[in-house]
């Protein structure tokens, strides 16, 4: 479990929350099979590499820093797990049991993954679980970014064939809200931009957004609109003018809580992601916001557009909308989440 023996990056500037010495406490794990290789850190419990094995090359999955020191001051999340709340809380509050309560903003008056000091900006407890499999653990003490009660998360990370799996669990000891996302930003091994890609998704609603990215509390229709995925459509199909996406979308009912495929995206260099989830909707951001002067790896570019983040959670801002799904968890009733990557090397496919 090597520390990163290079010289912080220049280009970011560490997180002020972090110790002077967070460089030193800096650790990571890689994983690999004959298909999958990947790191995972203890900062934020980042995925730093996803590789996938096309031929005698690997083939890098997600973007990440050159340095891993840069991710000490990175402010995209870049493959973290967010939260307490992952996605935007309006006005950094919430009525609960009775009573207000009032988050750490981040982002003006509202609250982004957390907190500045959330999930995905702290160091987390790692050991190995054998060849294939990482675990993870952070307690949240009661207070943290302003969220009551304490919440003990783990995560357990997997690589089994072309498959990558993220089991994440939350333990508290009064009502709090959790709702965890994990934040890759895919490429599929393209190292330009994704408009080529192509996605495709079950989901039938979205989520309408106010100016500041926080969601109106209406449920509108895909159809119609650049955000029904269901055909499975390039993202320069569905977005001519080059927009951008930061949209949630809402997956039809699953009243057994199982397992389902939610999205499968491809690239035009014939790779393809499946992604399997048990939550209610999933983010699709096309990272119109990245730009990064911080070296990538591998070649790969820090900018808008050159990675989109599928992200399945539960739905944003749930806590000021009753009749969106409750994200609050109890003592008796832990958070779960089950998230699984299934990757291919499929026949190149025609843009359409």
């Amino acid at each position: 479990m090597p520390s990163s023996s290079q010289p912080r990056s220049r280009a970011l500037q560490q997180h002020s929350h972090l110790r002077d010495d967070a460089d030193e406490r800096l650790r990571w794990l890689d994983l690999e099979n004959d298909h999958l290789r990947l790191r995972v850190m203890n900062l934020g419990a980042i995925t730093a590499w996803l590789d996938l094995r096309d031929g005698e090359t690997w083939q890098p999955m997600v973007l990440g820093y050159a340095d891993m020191t840069a991710y000490l001051g990175d402010p995209y999340y870049l493959g973290a797990i967010v939260g307490r709340v992952a996605n935007r809380i309006g006005g950094a509050g919430f009525h609960l049991a009775g009573r207000e309560v009032s988050l750490n903003a981040n982002e003006g008056s509202n609250q982004l993954h957390g907190g500045a000091q959330g999930l995905g900006r702290v160091f987390w407890d790692m050991r190995r679980l054998g060849a294939g499999a990482v675990e993870l653990r952070h307690f949240s003490a009661d207070g943290e970014n302003g969220y009551p009660g304490g919440a003990d998360i783990r995560l357990r990370i997997a690589v089994s064939g072309t498959t990558v799996s993220y089991d994440m669990t939350a333990s508290v000891d009064q009502l709090t809200p959790i709702s965890l996302a994990q934040h890759n930003y895919y490429t599929l091994g393209i190292k330009g931009d994704i408009w080529g890609h192509r996605l495709r998704s079950s989901a039938e609603s979205y989520l309408p957004l106010r100016r500041d990215g926080v969601p109106t509390g209406e449920i509108a229709p895909t159809s119609g609109t650049r955000f029904d995925y269901r055909a499975g459509r390039s993202f320069a199909a569905l977005d001519p003018e080059r927009l951008g996406t930061d949209i949630h979308v809402n997956f039809p009912p699953n009243a057994s809580g199982d397992m389902r495929e939610v999205a499968h995206l491809g690239a035009s260099n014939g790779v393809v992601m499946r992604v399997f989830s048990d939550q209610p909707g999933t983010q699709i951001y096309t990272a119109s916001h990245l730009n990064s002067s911080c070296a990538a790896r591998d070649g790969q570019r820090l900018e808008p557009f050159s990675a989109v983040c599928i992200e399945p959670q539960g739905l944003p801002d749930a806590v000021n909308h009753p009749h969106f799904p409750s994200v609050l968890v109890d003592p008796g009733h832990p958070y779960r989440q089950k998230l699984l990557l299934k990757f291919s090397v499929a026949e190149r496919e025609q843009d359409g």
